[in-house]
């Protein structure tokens, strides 16, 4: 078959065929996020065949959420060097096999190795990806395209988890497990979706792919005829390309950010493992505790989309950092309260308020990381935003469910959680602020600084702004600033 012919974009389109990658990011959400979510249903199930406690049965959902993370940085290099499409079908495949491995586990240690690590992996190989290519065809409306596709969190939510509750009832954890792996392998058709696209900034060559093309025909291949793969192992230094991509690592902002989400990370996670047996504690039935987790799951989606299409509005377009900070305050300030919330019609309103603003600031997540590398390095990016989710996700629920074997209640878990999540809000916040003091000060500075007389070799004349004079030769020439010939 001819190879499809690529269209050099000076921009991201902004819809055509970008509709269809939203659609695909939306499932593979559904599949890998909602999926992940919905292993919180089989706690009790798992706690009860294998008679373990609540720290050994948590590890299961931790593995699957600290390899999925762990990985993305995987997911990223194998989209970029092969193909978007290749990694989630790749991924696709590994996690349905963990599940219908699963589905005949014997102990709880086949279910750490193939449900967590196993399916885990899989998971890892389609998120970032899928979601990096929304980033690819949309710039204007970034904000309600990532809406919409991360939607399908919340959307698989409200739909798997009664739906998993009834195949446990029908079919009990195996035949459930079973199912779920069929259904996982839809991400393959997600993958097939993901035509790649190539923009200007992306076409930019390096140096030693000019040199290699300047090789007389007889001497070198021609660079098309070559995989990608091949063409970068043809580059004479891989490390320094590797160090071109991650770059961003290096940036104050970038730290700043990624410390953050260590903490934010910690918060998060426990909620979804622990909400149904917290709920069956305080006496709530089993279908109502699996509806708790609908309705997270059904406002989750109206969070993504919404705030996803409010933020692009122009009168908040500027302030989506503040949003992300404000989404992610505001569950940590949920948390505290959950330990007071003792009834079903008291965790409804919870499951609402906590599920709104975590589906918002999900949905800023890869629009706030666009904002502080760029678009260019948007997809190595999202890949190390994820990888720092992982040892949060590991060790958050395993801490949560020992404070609740040591403590005898919740209490302590969820306000620890919830102190994390405040904790992200703030440290951003503080950062912000020094850097707004900081460029004032600059521009206070420069306003300060008077014009500097400049005489180039040519005989020029010319004033600099906010510019230092050094004499050399005789000539007088500025170090900086703007300068303005006459």
């Amino acid at each position: 078959m001819a190879a499809p012919k690529r269209t050099l974009y000076i921009s991201p389109p902004d819809g055509g065929w970008g509709w269809m990658i939203v659609a695909g990011c939306f499932l593979v959400t559904i599949c890998t996020r909602a999926v992940t979510r919905c292993i919180s249903i089989f706690f009790v199930e798992f706690q009860t065949y294998f008679a373990q406690d609540y720290a050994q049965t948590a590890w299961i959902h931790s593995i699957v959420d600290c390899v999925t993370m762990l990985c993305a940085p995987l997911g990223s290099v194998i989209s970029n060097h092969l193909s978007c499409q290749v990694g989630i079908m790749l991924g696709g495949l590994l996690a349905s096999t963990g599940l219908i491995l699963s589905s005949f586990a014997t102990s709880l240690k086949h279910l750490y190795l193939t449900l967590g690590v196993l399916t885990g992996l899989g998971f890892a190989l389609c998120y970032s990806p899928a979601i990096a290519m929304v980033g690819k065809y949309f710039n204007k409306r970034r904000a309600l395209a990532y809406g919409i596709a991360m939607s399908g969190s919340g959307i698989g939510t409200f739909i798997l988890a009664p739906v998993v509750q009834l195949l446990i009832e029908q079919f009990s954890w195996r035949g459930a497990l079973l199912i779920l792996g069929g259904f996982v392998l839809n991400l393959c058709v997600c993958g097939a979706l993901m035509r790649p696209i190539t923009l200007k900034e992306d076409h930019k060559k390096p140096p030693e792919q000019d040199s290699l093309s300047k090789t007389p025909k007889g001497d070198l291949l021609p660079l098309s005829l070559c995989s990608p793969l091949l063409e970068e192992c043809t580059q004479p230094c891989l490390c320094c390309s590797l160090k071109q991509e991650y770059h961003f690592l290096l940036k104050a902002d970038f730290v700043v950010f990624a410390t953050s989400i260590l903490f934010m990370a910690y918060g998060c996670s426990p909620l979804f493992v622990y909400l149904v047996p917290y709920a069956l504690r305080v006496g709530v039935s089993h279908q109502q505790a699996a509806f708790l987790m609908s309705i997270l799951g059904v406002i989750n989606i109206v969070g993504n989309v919404t705030f996803g299409w409010l933020t692009d509005r122009r009168c908040l377009k500027n302030s989506r950092y503040i949003c992300y900070l404000f989404a992610v305050g505001l569950d940590g300030l949920c948390y505290l309260f959950l330990p007071m919330l003792q009834s079903f019609p008291l965790l409804v309103p919870f499951s609402c308020t906590f599920g709104y603003f975590d589906g918002a600031y999900v949905t800023l997540i890869p629009v706030v990381t666009a904002e502080v590398v760029g678009t260019t390095s948007l997809s190595s990016a999202l890949g190390v935003v994820y990888f720092l989710h992982a040892v949060p996700y590991l060790v958050s629920p395993p801490i949560a469910g020992w404070l609740v074997d040591t403590t005898g209640s919740y209490t302590a878990a969820f306000l620890l959680c919830g102190f994390s999540m405040i904790f992200s809000s703030i440290l951003l916040s503080f950062a912000r602020l020094i850097k707004k003091m900081k460029t004032s000060h600059l521009q206070s500075s420069d306003k300060e600084a008077g014009p500097k007389l400049q005489l180039w070799p040519n005989g020029t004349v010319a004033y600099s702004v906010a510019g230092e004079v050094d004499q050399k030769d005789g000539d007088l020439m500025t170090t900086g600033g703007p300068s303005y010939n006459t």
